[in-house]
């Protein structure tokens, strides 16, 4: 890790070109090595495990996959982008390989530049992750002609499964159940329009190619057929470069299944039991639990042999996980589609059944057979995955990004799953019996909690990528007990610096419909008010707080062992020791007026406090003590706590105004986790300033957040109009246009097409019309 350090920071200094591996090894000659023997329940004869893999990827997933490497001693090779180059995965992997600048299509998904890392390495097979070229046929075929090993299942199955029509005549075939529509390749739109209408409303327009919600419509009736039809082509022909969609029964109260699926070279597929995934945003999963709540045993097993059946119909090989839609009303279930790969969810099911699955995709890669068979994996107990976005809930999920200014999250208990012991080989049990299992809630099981990361307190959220940052996952005995891990768990998780969605997490986790598992894809709009309830305005003992924050960071307690004048009296005036302030608090938000807090220090490390609100309060005798630079130690109202407070700062570059951004403000975090951000507005001369300032700019326009410039519309000497669209910014895969705020003529232009730009930098500087 040091040696990793310090040659980046020489190539810093050096001037050396950021794209150089961080170690050179000469290439191998043998694409296939050796490596020790580990036991199998299957067979007395297995082939080793590689020496060197290649992670094709980034983030949390990329260190999930070099720790169980790690573990096997095979070494690693990272790849990264230049925006990447001090990332945990690249620090953490053996070797390390920049293939390229930031956006996707230049780095990550050139399998030219991966392959040539290959070569230079001697990595014998490609993990992929999930993501990037994860699920790209074309990526497996041309790493079989390099010979080396794709991680993964054939390009076949890839192809199949890549096309929901496609896949979903193929599951039909198998006997899958597929939910009733139209997957043909006739895409007239009278011919669809006749298929919605023998389908019966609502239904569901679809992209064949595609996910996260892209190129999906649901459509209530006949009348909103045809534009709903025209919007989904649009949308999937620019995401995904092909029109083409299909028609399906929508399904008004479903629920998202999906059942992780295993198979080898040698003809064998297990399950290894199903996931909950339907509590969605955007169409896209946040949390995910393991087993699905109030499932029958029948039931199980019936997903799944249907999802076994689903992988052996394209002769599937690897890690997969087959999705189904689950009616509510009905409590029938559709094939969906089929991922062909390791899933963002997958340690769910790692915890219940006590295994590691990169362990047995390496082992199936290998050319070894499944580990254990279908009745000797075990269904213990209960896990819960959160997934710790950059985003903010309030404003529709949208992305956030910028720096992890502080991160303290809970301790985790384990790297991998808590071992549990396989079941014994039962040969007489039949292959129906192996899976019609109800989970074990009876064995003791501690809880026990992992944290999946792929960035560290400083690292920056960019806006390339997806803006997950970690991932929660607990385990407990039963349901209740792992949900209740999962809520302390997040008490204890605490970010600043991007907008998360932590608090949100921590709301769905208490909530009763959620606790009683009454789970469906349309939670979140069902229960948006109790999930998003009314911000309530700080309250006097927290503006105390925050007061007492300031006063004792700025005139810090001095320690009583040192008696020298220098230390006792560190700022009094020789007039008098008693130490007053008052200090000007407002919640974040511009419109919000200050609140005045007076503060007087009795003797040290005791005050007395007057919250000058609409009903003013006042606190004698609270002692307070900083115990850190960001841990406060209160005793108020006879009650005594301790809470973080973290200060941001605002950026340099912002003058200062009304507009809390421009604010220092205080992230408080409760005892019980809640957090509250406040702002102290600026003194009144240097609100004086920022105004001669902002006057003397009217007309510029600033980047509202770190951003990728998508396009610069005006040149300098341009003549503009109030409102004409300026500069378009991309930030996390979200667009964002900048209009003119006057009339007048282009004097500057800070910014150009393809440059990233930080949050505050002058962008556009136009000149106002007299």
């Amino acid at each position: 890790m040091k040696y990793a350090r310090s040659l980046q920071t020489k190539a810093s200094v050096t001037g050396v070109i950021m794209c150089q591996p961080r170690m050179l090894v000469q290439p191998a000659v043998s694409r296939r090595g050796f490596a020790t023997a580990v036991q199998n329940t299957l067979s007395s004869e297995r082939r080793p495990h590689f020496d060197k893999i290649l992670i094709a990827n980034r983030g949390e997933i990329a260190c999930r996959v070099i720790r169980t490497a790690k573990k096997l001693g095979i070494k690693t090779v990272a790849i990264y982008s230049e925006v990447d180059a001090n990332s945990l995965h690249v620090l953490e992997a053996d070797e390390a390989y920049c293939i390229g600048p930031a956006p996707s299509a230049d780095s990550y998904l050139r399998m030219d530049k991966i392959i040539d890392v290959c070569r230079r390495s001697g990595a014998q097979a490609v993990h992929p992750g999930y993501g990037f070229l994860s699920e790209n046929a074309k990526f497996a075929e041309r790493l079989a002609e390099e010979g080396i090993v794709f991680i993964g299942p054939p390009s076949s199955a890839i192809v199949s499964m890549g096309s929901k029509s496609e896949s979903k005549n193929i599951m039909s075939a198998a006997g899958v159940p597929c939910v009733p529509g139209y997957h043909g390749a006739n895409q007239d739109a009278e011919l669809l329009f006749a298929e919605a209408e023998k389908i019966g409303y609502p239904v569901l327009i679809k992209a064949i190619h595609g996910g996260g919600g892209k190129g999906m419509r649901v459509v209530p009736s006949a009348s909103q057929f045809k534009d709903a039809l025209a919007s989904a082509q649009r949308e999937s022909l620019k995401s995904f470069g092909d029109a083409d969609v299909l028609v399906e029964k929508y399904i008004e109260r479903p629920r998202h299944i999906e059942v992780q699926v295993f198979a080898d070279t040698l003809g064998n597929a297990v399950s290894l039991w199903e996931r909950d995934c339907s509590v969605q945003r955007r169409n896209q999963k946040i949390i995910e639990e393991a087993p699905a709540p109030g499932l029958s045993p029948e039931l199980r097993a019936d997903l799944s042999a249907k999802a076994v059946a689903a992988a052996k119909a394209v002769n599937y090989v690897g890690a997969g996980t087959v999705e189904f839609i689950f009616d509510n009303d009905t409590e029938k279930f559709y094939f969906m589609e089929m991922n062909t790969r390791l899933q963002v969810e997958h340690p769910v099911t790692e915890m219940i059944t006590g295994l590691d699955l990169v362990e047995w995709q390496l082992e199936v890669a290998a050319g070894n057979p499944l580990p254990l068979l279908q009745a000797q994996i075990p269904l213990v107990g209960h896990a819960f995955e959160a997934r710790i976005y950059a985003e903010n809930p309030r404003n529709d999920f949208l992305p956030d990004s910028g720096p992890l200014l502080y991160l303290d999250t809970p301790k985790p208990t384990h790297v991998f799953a808590p071992l549990i012991p396989s079941l014994p080989h039962n040969t007489s049990c039949s292959e129906l019996d192996s899976v019609k299992r109800s989970p074990d809630t009876s064995t003791h099981v501690a809880p026990s909690m992992r944290l999946e990361q792929g960035f560290t307190q400083g690292a920056q959220i960019g806006v390339f990528y997806d803006p997950m940052i970690a991932k929660l996952v607990v385990h407990g005995r039963d349901r209740t007990s792992a949900l209740r891990a999962l809520r302390r768990a997040l008490e204890e998780y605490k970010v600043v610096g991007v907008s998360t969605n932590v608090e949100f997490l921590r709301m769905l986790a208490g909530n009763g419909a959620f606790i009683n598992g009454e789970v469906e894809t349309g939670f979140i709009k069902k229960h948006y008010e109790d999930l998003f309830p009314a911000v309530e305005s700080p309250s006097a003992e927290l503006l105390a707080q925050a007061a007492l924050f300031v006063a004792l960071r700025e005139h810090p307690i001095q320690s009583t062992s040192l008696s020298t004048p220098w230390t006792t009296l560190t700022s009094r005036r020789f007039g008098g020791d008693i130490y007053e302030r008052t200090i000007s608090i407002q919640p974040d938000d511009a419109s919000a007026d200050p609140t005045r807090v007076s503060l007087k220090s009795i003797s040290p490390g005791h005050f007395d406090i007057v919250v000058h609100s609409a009903s003013p309060k006042t606190f004698t005798g609270v002692s307070a003590r900083l115990v850190s630079p960001t841990r406060l130690s209160t005793t108020l109202n006879g009650a005594s706590t301790e809470i973080t407070i973290v200060s941001q700062r605002p950026p340099p570059s912002h003058p200062a105004s009304r507009v809390t951004n421009t604010m220092e403000r205080l992230h408080v975090f409760s005892v019980s986790g809640t957090k509250t951000t406040l702002a102290i507005p600026p003194p009144a001369y240097l609100l004086s300033l920022g105004q001669d300032v902002l006057a003397s700019s009217k007309g510029a326009l600033r980047a509202p957040m770190p951003s990728l410039v998508v396009e610069v519309k005006v040149s300098i000497g341009d003549r503009v109009e109030k409102g004409q669209p300026v500069v378009v910014l991309e930030s996390m895969k979200t667009e964002t246009v900048l209009r003119a705020e006057v009339a007048g003529v282009v004097n500057a232009v800070g910014c150009a097409k393809g440059e990233m730009v930080e949050e505050g930098r002058e962008l556009v500087d136009i000149k106002e019309d007299e």
